[in-house]
This record gives C-alpha cells, structure tokens and sequence, in this order.
C-alpha cells in the first residue's frame, strides 16, 4: 500500500499524510489519529529509502560485530556468549523505542566497506561498533561520515589523542581493570603465589586492560611473572585447547590460571580434565565475563560478571541521543564489574 492509498482511505492529502508519518507538529489531533488509525488497520510501512533521500531520520541503527579473527560463519554472532546476548538487548531496546537495527559481522577489513555504504546511504541514523579492535584509521574513517557512532570496549585515551572527541561520538566501556585486579586478589587471598594467564586480544582494550591488570597486580604483591604461565588464548576456543595443552606439558603448573574470558577458561577446563588434571584440587581457574553457561558446568566458574546488558542498553540509548543532537557530543560510560565467586577455586594443595 502506498501513501496515496492511505491518504484517499483517510480523506485527506497526500502531504498530510506525509506530515503525520515524520510527526510534523502541525497537523490537527483528530487528522493525525484518522490516518493514523488507517495505518495501523492496513500495516502501512513507509519506505526508509525514500525517507533518507527526502533527508529524514530512517529510525535505524547499524549493529557491527567485528570478528576478523575467526572463520566466517553467517550464524556465529549468535552462537557467540559475547556477541549474543549483546545483540539480543540491542535490539530489544531499541524495538521498544521505536528504532530497527540493521545488524552486519565485519569478519574481513574489506568489509568495512558494506559498513561505510549503510553511513553513506543513510540507511541508518547512527551505528554501534562492538568488539572493535586497535584501529583508530578505521574510528577516524566512521567517525567522518558524520553519524552518530558508539564504540562498545575501546581505548578512550586513543580517541583524545587523535581529538576525534569532537564528533558525534560516545564510547562505552567495563572497568575490566579494576576487575581483573579483583580477580587476581581473591587468588592471592586463597594463598596461590604461582598465577599464570590466559591472554585475550591485545589489540583490543578489552584484551590489554586485562592483561596489564594481572601483570600490575602480581608485581604489587611481589610475585613471579613466569614466562612459561602466560598463554596466547586470543580470546579463540582453538587457542585456547591448544595453549592449556601446551601448559599441561611443561615441567610444572602454576596452582591458579586467570583466563581472559569464560570461553577460554571453560575449554581450558575441559582441555585439563582430558589430562588428568582435577580444576579446582590440582588447578583452580577463574574467567571474565559470566556468561550464561559459566553458572552450569561442573565445577561452577569463578569469574568476573561483565555487565553486558547494561553496556548494550545504553549503547542503544546513547545512539538515539547523539542521532536527536545536532550539534557534535562526545561522552563515555564505565560500567563496573562483579566477582562472582563459585566452585572453580580453592586454596592451593599443600
């Protein structure tokens, strides 16, 4: 149905019409609820298209998950304990408001482009960017098509550094720091001297945060960084096995292992008990995150909550503000974190 239809079926104009659907303030109350109630009984959509070339807001945000580490799978973002329930509350808050999301996986830098053209297009008012590795060229290049934009974990001081603070701009973050510092604390707590880390990303904030966290941490309280406990996880199951594998073979094994997230430290987990090795008795290991299945396996993990609904919701609040701004705002949100502390975790052996 087009907007001439809804207009004849309401006994008004076509302009009218137009009016009421861009919510122009002119247009009488008992006009607007008339051709409103047309549209509702006949499903009426207006083409977004139309609207953006017209210079109207579309009511669509872009949600790209960047993920140019692993293979490319069209169903792995919401298979992801990242990405999933990220995308699950991005969409959920932003439905309730009023707004579609058009949702893309950016596996190759070559697809950045596709992300470019929904900007360049105006098919979306605003985008959100999460898992955003160490790129500010790719920031710089966003950030000049002149749409609102969210980055879910980076690196603030990077964005003041090369003053892209003065665009429409906000940058949403997890104290995974602070975290992390709590993490390693609860094991030294626990008596454990011989810590050893399964390392994250380290191009990306969320990734060094915590790696910096655990090497601060252990040099506070005077204990050994041993090369040989400082696992290559990449934040990537594959990695994962294969490094507590590597682990297993040496000739010793620290008695905790802080994983940089709940993915890891569950595989790793796995990867122990098919050699032998009893988590927590012989090994005590502890995650980032808490994710779904971090409460249900056996031993239950010990980890640190990241508050991902939180970050999510106001990523998606955050985007519609800067889209109703018109003047360049630039902010930043840190959301603390919570150790959750259950059964994968104990003193160490005597």
């Amino acid at each position: 149905m087009r907007s001439e239809d809804i207009a004849k079926l309401a006994g008004v104009s076509r302009s009218t019409v137009s009016r009421v659907i861009n919510n122009y303030p002119n247009v009488p109350e008992a006009t607007k609820a008339k051709v409103l109630q047309v549209i509702e009984q006949h499903h009426y959509e207006p083409n977004s298209f139309a609207r953006a070339l017209a210079g109207k807001r579309t009511d669509t945000i872009g949600l790209f998950a960047i993920s140019m580490t692993e293979k490319e799978d069209t169903s792995r973002i919401y298979q992801n304990s990242y990405f999933a329930p990220i995308v699950d509350m991005v969409v959920d808050t932003a439905n309730a408001r009023g707004f579609y999301v058009l949702i893309h996986t950016v596996y190759s830098p070559g697809d950045f482009q596709k992300v470019k053209q929904a900007f360049q297009q105006k098919r979306i008012d605003g985008g959100i960017l999460v898992g955003t590795q160490k790129d500010i060229e790719l920031v710089r290049e966003m950030v000049g098509q002149d749409a609102p934009l969210v980055l879910i974990d980076y690196d603030i001081s990077e964005i003041m550094a090369e003053r892209l603070n003065k665009n429409h701009l906000a940058i949403i973050n997890s104290m995974d720091y602070e975290g992390t510092v709590q993490a390693i604390e609860y094991l030294i707590e626990l008596g454990h001297r011989e810590i050893g880390i399964m390392k994250g990303r380290m191009n990306t904030h969320s990734g060094r945060e915590r790696y910096l966290a655990f090497e601060h941490t252990l040099d506070k309280y005077g204990l050994p960084l041993r090369d040989e406990y400082i696992l290559e996880g990449e934040f990537l199951k594959e990695s994962a096995h294969r490094e507590a594998h590597r682990l297993v073979d040496q000739d010793s094994l620290p008695t905790a292992l802080f994983c940089s997230n709940d993915d890891m430290a569950m595989i790793a987990m796995g990867a122990f008990a098919e050699r032998g090795i009893s988590v927590p008795d012989q090994l005590s290991v502890i995650g980032f995150d808490d994710v779904e299945l971090a409460s249900r396996i056996t031993p239950k993990l010990t980890t640190v909550r990241l508050p991902v609904d939180e970050m999510a919701k106001a990523a998606v609040l955050k985007v519609i503000e800067l889209c109703e701004t018109k003047q360049p705002a630039f902010s930043t949100i840190s959301f603390p974190t919570r150790l959750e502390v259950r059964d994968s975790c104990k003193p160490p052996a005597k």
